[in-house]
């Protein structure tokens, strides 16, 4: 296991670097230049001026010496420095970052729960009423925008309703300190984690379901129906155990895709995570930030993917002894 960790770690490594030299050359081909940007928003858009902010930031070097810069610095563990913000883009990242696990985590923790429950629910009654209400509303929750389900539940629980806040982290100016801020943050998360949750939760249904259907009708599986044993020890050791393994690899893609997926729910629920930052790097063409949250970003997708290898192994010890 320990050789294993250690191999994925350096392929990790390689694809990291070079996902940031792609992600280099997709920015810089973005339309706009962030030096008249700074230079419009300072109201002193002369040729002098902008010229002095490209020297400043290095944007008038070539390409090439550009990128080995940067690809240095990340190296290094330098993500660099914000032209917009006037702050590294470490600590922009590192004070952002808390509120994007916690949304996300949650947001992951539910829908792979319900997810799993409604879709084990689903197959052990297949063809009923039940198993067509679930896939039904599982369909209905992923067909729906993500952002007009986000924007309907504030009008609902917030405006109408008033039992949510419509927006934001924590309450502004409450003061709250101890176990009384961290139930009015929870309070400020039902809303957005259960909307990104419920998103997410209709593809593991489907992919429960159907999993558990193909393993129902195997051989073991009706072997152990001939020894007599209960069918909910059946259902519960035998076919979602071994269901299971199709949807820890799905969960353990889409627990990276989360991040970058959040940056929907995070602009309409004012959530300041990196994915709300992600999106105001990229309207005020902030190069440096931006390709920051996308380090950060890609390297918690391929640490995502090595737990999920490691649970494969822990799900189906099968996996280590064919290796």
């Amino acid at each position: 296991m320990g050789l294993f960790i250690a191999r994925r770690i350096g392929k990790g490594v390689v694809v990291l670097l070079a996902i940031v030299v792609l992600n280099f050359f997709l920015i810089r081909l973005a339309p706009g230049d962030p030096a008249l940007v700074m230079a419009g928003e300072a109201g002193a858009a002369d040729e002098v001026f902008v010229a002095q902010l490209r020297e400043k930031f290095a944007l008038d070097q070539p390409l090439p010496r550009q990128l080995a810069s940067y690809v240095r610095n990340i190296v290094g563990l330098d993500l660099g420095y914000s032209v917009r913000q006037q702050m590294p883009v470490a600590t922009l990242i590192g004070d952002r970052l808390p509120a994007t696990l916690l949304l996300t985590g949650t947001a992951f923790l539910i829908s792979l729960a319900l997810g799993v429950l409604f879709g084990a629910l689903a197959a052990r009654r297949a063809g009923s009423l039940a198993d067509t209400a679930i896939t039904g509303v599982a369909l209905l929750f992923y067909a729906t925008p993500l952002f007009w389900v986000s924007l309907m539940a504030i009008i609902v629980f917030s405006v109408r309703l008033d039992w949510l806040p419509s927006f934001g982290f924590e309450t502004v100016g409450a003061g709250y300190a101890g176990l009384a801020r961290a139930a009015d943050i929870a309070h400020h998360l039902v809303l957005p984690a259960m909307t990104l949750g419920l998103f997410f939760m209709a593809v593991y249904v489907r992919m429960t379901r159907a999993s558990m259907l193909e393993v129902m009708g195997l051989d073991f599986v009706k072997t152990a129906r001939a020894k007599g044993l209960a069918e909910g020890v059946i259902q519960r050791r035998h076919v979602l155990r071994n269901a299971l393994l199709p949807v820890v690899t799905l969960a353990g893609l889409q627990a990276g895709t989360l991040v970058g997926g959040a940056v929907l729910t995070e602009t309409v629920f004012a959530w300041p995570g990196i994915g709300r930052l992600m999106y105001e790097a990229l309207l005020q063409r902030d190069y440096n930030l931006l390709l920051g949250v996308f380090v950060v970003s890609s390297g918690m997708v391929l640490v995502f993917n090595l737990v999920t290898d490691v649970v494969y192994r822990v799900v189906d010890p099968r996996i280590e002894a064919a290796r």
